[in-house]
């Protein structure tokens, strides 16, 4: 009688110490969720992929920036709720004009933040316009110079933007954007461009993405790859989410329609901020 007594004080105690253990860690737990829930402004950074160029239903207070609320920010922003929204994201934008006029809005309650960048220093217009109304020889030139500045200079300035997101924002998880092919390889454009040119515009494509998967994940950044949501909707496709040459807003031209930021972006960036 005595023992089952000692084994039932036993017991009890040990299961009290395991509620308290429990209790402690489930308080903790809630803490710490609470302090990530704090942190719920969500900051859109970026170019014209992110600002919605060739989306149209452009905000005119946004400017040249040419911000609209058919781009992915803005749409993820009205379906989420975030406690805060800075759409700051610009046509035209390279990395060093990310740090110098897009990141002010960040701050120890931003949580989330996307940014889109990389393909304005590589000089990506100058690309397709050389290719549009030069020789094939020419567009292959422009294209491997194109490739030699993402291989060699433009990891480091991304280094400086994700460096400085990191600072103004610690708590924040960050979603660095890629960009689609252009292309449908043996699809039914019947003029145009050569196939060769775009089979090497959509590899350029390629490794645009892959230099900037590498960059963000070293300073442990998601990354969202459009390239596969793209699939079947690129240029030639017949069901194309991009803009071919648009000569009635030229600035359109090679970028994502309506659709293309709705159906291509939203999705992959939801996905990658989940």
């Amino acid at each position: 009688m005595r023992l089952s007594r000692i084994t039932a004080y036993v017991s009890s105690l040990l299961l009290a110490t395991a509620f308290a253990l429990t209790g402690a860690t489930a308080a903790q737990a809630d803490q710490q969720s609470g302090q990530q829930a704090a942190a719920t402004g969500y900051v859109a950074l970026g170019d014209s992929y992110s600002s919605g160029v060739g989306a149209g239903g452009y905000d005119s207070g946004s400017g040249d920036c040419k911000r609209t609320p058919r781009a992915y920010p803005a749409l993820w922003a009205a379906a989420n709720s975030p406690s805060s929204f800075n759409f700051t994201a610009c046509s035209g934008a390279r990395t060093g004009d990310v740090v110098a006029n897009q990141l002010g809005p960040l701050g120890s309650g931003t949580g989330l933040v996307s940014v889109s960048v990389g393909g304005n220093d590589a000089g990506f217009a100058d690309v397709m316009t050389t290719c549009v109304l030069q020789s094939e020889s020419n567009c292959l030139a422009r294209i491997a110079t194109a490739r030699s500045y993402v291989e060699t200079t433009l990891p480091g300035n991304l280094d400086k933007v994700y460096t400085a997101i990191s600072a103004k924002a610690p708590a924040a998880q960050v979603v660095v954007l890629g960009y689609p092919r252009f292309y449908k390889l043996g699809g039914g454009c019947l003029a145009g461009l050569s196939e060769k040119e775009r089979s090497a515009i959509n590899g350029a494509a390629d490794l645009l993405n892959s230099t900037t998967a590498k960059r963000a994940a070293d300073h442990g950044f998601a990354f969202g790859d459009v390239s596969s949501a793209f699939t079947g909707h690129e240029i030639c496709s017949g069901d194309a989410w991009l803009h071919s040459v648009n000569w009635t807003n030229i600035g359109e031209s090679y970028h994502p329609k309506a659709a293309g930021q709705s159906g291509g972006y939203l999705p992959v960036f939801s996905a990658a901020a989940s």
